[in-house]
């Protein structure tokens, strides 16, 4: 028969090997996002609309916020881990910003010519001081997927759209899929065909280099819209930099 100190033994090594690759609970996260984003046409692109003035009243956000900043960052072993926590967290903190500087029209209002929004402090991550840049440019892009531009949002109307649930590592892979493919078909702002040339959000050449992992441009975008026909692709979609939501 199993003694109490062995059984106890047994239930410690279960829980520590449980404990190395763990995500957070994003249900809250989940929860908030289904009742503070609706879908609207604004300024004529049609768009999944932030509550932001539901947003900074509501308590959930700011645990959400301080959630990110006690996480234990080494828990995230798996790249699709890393991915579904720092898309959230860039997400998370974008909206953070605006609640920061609430009332704006636009995320840059938050910054200026000397600090550009981007570069200053949106929260915390892992107890540490983070910036937008900070999740996107040195961490982000440095997991090698370009699908993730499709997938932070940077509180704009010509950003992606904000997902109505959470990232996940267990269903990173389609969520990006589906991100990527809805953009894609969403003329206003994220690809349209005119004549021969294939109008795009210029996304694609901000960070053109990113998707060389995929083939190019064209080989990335041929593989959502495999039918499709053009001969040359512009990156010349307005970009509206209004807030998305209000």
């Amino acid at each position: 028969m199993l003694t109490r100190s062995f059984l106890s033994l047994i239930l410690l090594l279960f829980m520590s090997s449980h404990s190395f690759a763990e995500e957070p609970n994003w249900q809250i996260y989940d929860q908030f996002l289904k009742r503070t984003i609706s879908k609207r046409v604004i300024q004529g692109i049609p768009v999944h609309y932030v509550n932001y003035s539901q947003l900074i009243r509501d308590p959930a956000f700011v645990n959400l916020v301080s959630l990110l900043g006690s996480y234990p960052i080494d828990k995230l072993t798996s790249k699709n881990e890393k991915l579904a926590f720092y898309i959230n967290a860039y997400n998370i903190l974008a909206m953070n910003m605006v609640k920061k500087y609430w009332p704006i029209e636009s995320i840059k209002d938050a910054g200026n010519w000397f600090m550009p929004v981007w570069g200053k402090t949106a929260g915390k991550v892992n107890g540490k001081d983070v910036s937008l840049d900070d999740i996107e440019n040195k961490i982000l892009r440095k997991l090698g997927d370009p699908r993730i531009h499709f997938a932070i949002v940077c509180a704009s109307l010509s950003c992606p759209d904000l997902r109505v649930e959470a990232y996940k590592a267990d269903l990173i892979d389609s969520q990006l899929t589906d991100q990527v493919t809805k953009f894609l078909h969403n003329s206003k702002k994220g690809f349209i065909v005119m004549g021969s040339t294939a109008k795009t959000s210029k996304i694609f050449s901000w960070f053109s280099e990113d998707f060389q992992v995929s083939g190019g441009i064209d080989a990335f975008i041929h593989r959502y819209l495999p039918s499709l026909k053009f001969n040359k692709i512009a990156p010349t979609l307005p970009y509206n930099w209004a807030l998305n939501g209000g």
